[in-house]
């Protein structure tokens, strides 16, 4: 599967492409919309590809996660309305394996990672199959597991990494071996 890749929101700082990017995050920078905050923000960073149908989506994640809601991994949006955000996010001291799922207002869901590290190699997978989508991550080279299978819409999206930072700026996060290929087989349980 080949795609150009855009920015939502570009960073002021940033380098590198699909292979290997490196970014440097804004001021109050957030994906998130409605529930139990009451605010939206649509200001997060995102480097973005179209997709149809079914695929798969991964990246290698390491940030300097410092600040509450330090966050970076991968997104699948459809619009500013419909989309999933994942990845790690920092919150209550520690690295958290994140999922907000958004259809009009977000939800989220967190997995403690208390052996993770600001060192760790965190890869993070989207995988959709119709209408629905799997997220999975895996800790260096432990094998993948399943965080999340939500409901989503099989519309014509976009895919790639995001990064935001709601709490300062500054938050430097790196994305390793971004892919987009065919959907990994359905089977979830090995």
């Amino acid at each position: 599967m080949t795609g150009i890749y855009s920015w939502i929101n570009e960073p002021a700082s940033w380098q590198g492409d699909a292979a290997d990017l490196t970014l440097a995050t804004g001021e109050a920078t957030d994906f998130w919309k409605k529930t139990f905050y009451g605010f939206t923000r649509d200001n997060g960073h995102a480097y973005l590809r179209p997709v149809s149908g079914d695929f798969s989506a991964s990246a290698a994640v390491l940030g300097a996660y410092e600040q509450l809601y330090d966050q970076a991994g991968l997104m699948l949006r459809i619009d500013e309305r419909n989309w999933i955000k994942t990845g790690i996010e920092y919150t209550d001291g520690l690295m958290h394996f994140s999922v907000v799922v958004t259809r009009e207002m977000s939800d989220w869901s967190v997995i403690p990672l208390p052996d993770a590290t600001t060192e760790s190699r965190v890869r993070v997978r989207l995988t959709r199959h119709d209408d629905a989508v799997r997220v999975q991550y895996a800790i260096d080279d432990s094998h993948w597991r399943m965080a999340r299978l939500a409901p989503f819409s099989a519309a014509d999206a976009f895919v790639g990494v995001m990064a935001c930072s709601p709490e300062r700026a500054g938050f430097r996060a790196q994305f390793r071996d971004i892919e987009v290929g065919p959907a990994i087989d359905r089977k979830l349980h090995d």
